[in-house]
């Protein structure tokens, strides 16, 4: 019997893990399995003709916020064209509340939880001829054996590897919250899964989906000091609890050469009020403290997220966490919060004056503190920042010595309002430049060293000579 698993992706560099997690547990029980992948860009009709084409018996949906809409469309054409298929859906977005999707008569089973059992247990109910329940809870966790990806499949530039499952925190806004404790591999086991990763020849990024990779520091830094043998050529991204590291976990960071370490931490905001509000009990100082040593001394590329719309923020304590964390990392990205089903700012929403949409994925739309201007300002200027942040490493640093981070970018998103009109996204690079010289000249900038700035910055990234030539003298 055929069992194929689907999913869709926000965009091709990603792929999913979850299915390939699935396949091993499947294979061992007999099912001849196959793995569908697509991306939001693909169309409707090129996602059936995929599904229709592998033929299978039953089919399993990996449903998240992103891709839900698409998965329901899909289950519903399979259904029209193979109506004796078995269509199992689960994922994150259908674990919580599951009783939303009722009236979804194509949805012959979904199961909530974690998969690799429960998955291989429906299938088997189905090829036995069984009816098993439309709903299965899933208590059971379970780490997968070995890194799921096959050499012979299309090579990716972004992989996903899973050491431990589960986090020992209790953010109010994650869905790992609903999870209790932490399931990890052995270091030798993580390092000897994650050196499979050298058959896959050129750069790749090997990103670790722990939720908090370091949550034992001494595991996280065996593991650190494997990685910085030469034989590991890959470059590896761990989202880190940054207050977690010791004085060895700073020395072994310090040590990767550039361009093989990339670690994540969630900063999400420096009000303390709000912090307790979402109940993440990490302090922010300490967070930054370790986020600058990290930058000062190591090559490491360290992300920072924020998230905007969390209970008790307002736009000032929101700006004062964007000043505080810009130069505390190499890349800052602003985000917004989502109310997912299964966590309690969902369920406290109303309580705590959070309006969100009603359809995936759930963002918010204001709160007691951000009306809805203020978060579409907000999500301007996190625009900005990811627009503006990688081509521009001379002029930005001398601009934003003029002024602070967020009046920075808050203002550059007045003036391109003022003077061009268009959305940000919608910007080419060339108008960039202009932009950035005319809004730097209105902040006082020097002329003469702002041009030198963007002649320097425009030789180092762009391939087109025309622009710089004729917009700045």
């Amino acid at each position: 019997m055929k069992v194929a698993l689907f999913a869709v992706a926000g965009s091709y560099s990603h792929t999913n893990l979850s299915i390939r997690a699935l396949r091993p547990p499947l294979i061992g029980a007999g099912f001849d399995v196959a793995l569908i992948e697509a991306t939001l860009g693909d169309t409707d009709a090129s996602l059936t003709d995929a599904l229709i084409a592998e033929n299978a018996d039953i089919y399993g949906f990996s449903c998240y916020i992103w891709n839900i809409k698409k998965m329901l469309s899909a289950a519903a054409d399979l259904r029209a064209l193979r109506p004796d298929a078995k269509i199992i859906f689960g994922g994150p977005e259908v674990s919580f509340d599951p009783e939303r999707f009722d009236d979804c008569s194509f949805v012959d089973c979904i199961v909530c939880g974690e998969g690799e059992r429960a998955m291989t247990e429906v299938c088997s109910a189905f090829r036995d001829g069984a009816t098993p329940p439309r709903i299965v809870i899933s208590n059971e966790s379970t780490l997968t054996d070995g890194i799921l990806y096959s050499p012979d499949e299309p090579r990716k530039k972004l992989m996903y590897y899973e050491s431990s499952r589960g986090c020992p925190y209790s953010c109010a806004y994650c869905l790992s919250s609903r999870a209790r404790g932490v399931k990890a591999k052995s270091v030798e086991q993580t390092l000897s899964e994650l050196y499979e990763f050298e058959k896959f020849e050129g750069d790749a990024v090997v990103k670790l989906v722990d939720r908090t990779f370091n949550f034992d520091n001494r595991r996280a830094n065996e593991i650190l000091r494997g990685l910085l043998d030469e034989k590991y050529t890959k470059e590896y991204h761990l989202e880190v609890c940054a207050p977690l590291f010791d004085e060895e976990s700073f020395e072994l960071i310090s040590k990767f050469p550039e361009g093989k370490l990339r670690l994540e931490v969630g900063l999400q905001s420096t009000n303390k009020k709000t912090l307790a509000l979402c109940a993440r009990h990490i302090d922010p100082e300490a967070v930054l403290t370790a986020c600058r040593r990290i930058v000062a001394t190591s090559k490491a590329t360290l992300h920072l997220d924020l998230i905007c719309g969390l209970p008790g923020d307002t736009l000032s304590d929101i700006a004062n966490a964007f000043d505080r964390a810009y130069f505390a990392c190499s890349e800052l990205q602003v985000g917004f919060l989502k109310l997912l089903h299964g966590t309690a700012l969902r369920r406290d929403a109303e309580r705590l004056g959070i309006k969100h949409r009603s359809e995936p994925p759930y963002e918010v739309l204001a709160t007691n503190e951000l009306s809805y201007e203020d978060l579409r300002r907000l999500h301007e200027i996190s625009d900005l920042t990811e627009r503006f942040g990688s081509k521009f490493s001379r002029t930005l640093p001398y601009l934003l010595s003029l002024t602070t981070p967020f009046a920075f970018f808050d203002g550059l998103r007045q003036h391109i309002e003022a003077t061009d009109g268009r959305k940000i996204r919608k910007i080419g690079q060339s108008d960039a430049f202009s932009l950035l010289y005319t809004y730097g000249i209105s902040l006082g900038a020097d002329e003469e060293t702002l041009s030198s700035d963007l002649h320097a910055d425009f030789s180092e990234h762009e391939v087109r000579g025309k622009f710089m030539k004729r917009k700045v003298k």
